[in-house]
């Protein structure tokens, strides 16, 4: 348990922080430094489940911010991170259901050797992705990495429609998916680093987003696949006579890249509070909370 220093210290933080979000208190960036680190210098007890802290006075910020948060309760800004975050989840859920759907149909027309290749390019990517900017969004940033991965994975789904064989088809495939991945991941972070622990039930609810993206992409094979496709039993399948992946391909792409810009010129993600507490930008940290 934490001593009572540390407990007062951050109660009187959360009031610091509270009078910056009114507007009624000064700038709390420097007091925040001050206050927190000379609490945490004389605490005796900062152990966690047997465990010492790499950075005592960090731990204790967080736990204001934590409070701060709680504080501040849910916000319209936060009705935006469920439909944002929630939106990214579907395309994800999405990126693994195309290419199942544009599979048999893609290979009549390429007449691959392997016809599972799109299933293991996807994997892989979406493997790789997770890994890759799971790490960039903890040296670069949260809201970099969001807006950039979901981009990314849309235009590489467009590409994919215009493939000319099946190599270049799974290569694009495999790279839509590393995008997609990245923001399978970042979508639950930046959701839950902006959650009051009241709310933190809401990062299941997320999960609901899942089956959207699946219905839509499906939705869209309904209209495109019966109507723009060969029958590989009684015709060949060529370019011209085989259209409806490709249209599915360059829906479900222009859909995601409309998201994506929407992304950064409407919504406008602020970068979480915790990663530039960990960056040490306090200032910046006490300005978001105050916007939020």
């Amino acid at each position: 348990m934490s001593s009572p220093n540390l407990v007062h210290a951050d109660e009187a933080k959360g009031r610091d922080i509270e009078k910056d979000i009114d507007g009624s208190g000064e700038k709390s960036g420097e007091k925040i430094n001050h206050e927190v680190i000379s609490a945490a210098s004389s605490d005796k007890d900062l152990l966690a489940s047997g465990m010492q802290l790499v950075d005592p006075a960090l731990n204790a910020k967080m736990h204001i911010v934590n409070n701060a948060i709680d504080e501040i309760g849910w916000t319209p800004y936060h009705w935006k991170l469920f439909v944002l975050n929630g939106f990214g989840y579907g395309v994800d859920s999405g990126i693994l259901l195309l290419q199942s759907i544009i599979a048999t149909q893609a290979a009549a027309e390429f007449n691959p050797s392997f016809t599972r290749g799109l299933t293991i390019a996807v994997y892989v990517g979406m493997f790789v992705g997770a890994l890759f900017w799971g790490y960039t969004a903890d040296v670069i940033g949260r809201r970099f990495c969001f807006n950039t991965s979901l981009f990314i994975s849309s235009i590489f789904a467009i590409l994919a429609g215009a493939s000319p064989n099946w190599p270049v088809l799974g290569l694009f495939i495999c790279l839509s998916a590393f995008g997609a991945g990245g923001n399978l991941i970042l979508d639950t972070t930046v959701f839950l680093e902006y959650l009051p622990s009241q709310k933190q039930w809401l990062l299941t609810l997320l999960a609901a987003w899942w089956g959207v993206g699946q219905f839509v992409a499906g939705l869209f094979a309904w209209v495109f696949l019966p109507n723009y496709s060969c029958t590989p039993a009684v015709e060949t399948c060529t370019y011209a006579n085989n259209k409806g992946w490709r249209y599915e391909m360059y829906t479900c792409g222009g859909l995601v890249l409309v998201m994506s810009i929407l992304r950064i010129t409407v919504i406008r993600l602020h970068e979480t509070p915790k990663f530039l507490l960990g960056q040490g930008k306090d200032e910046q940290v006490v300005d978001i909370l105050s916007n939020i």
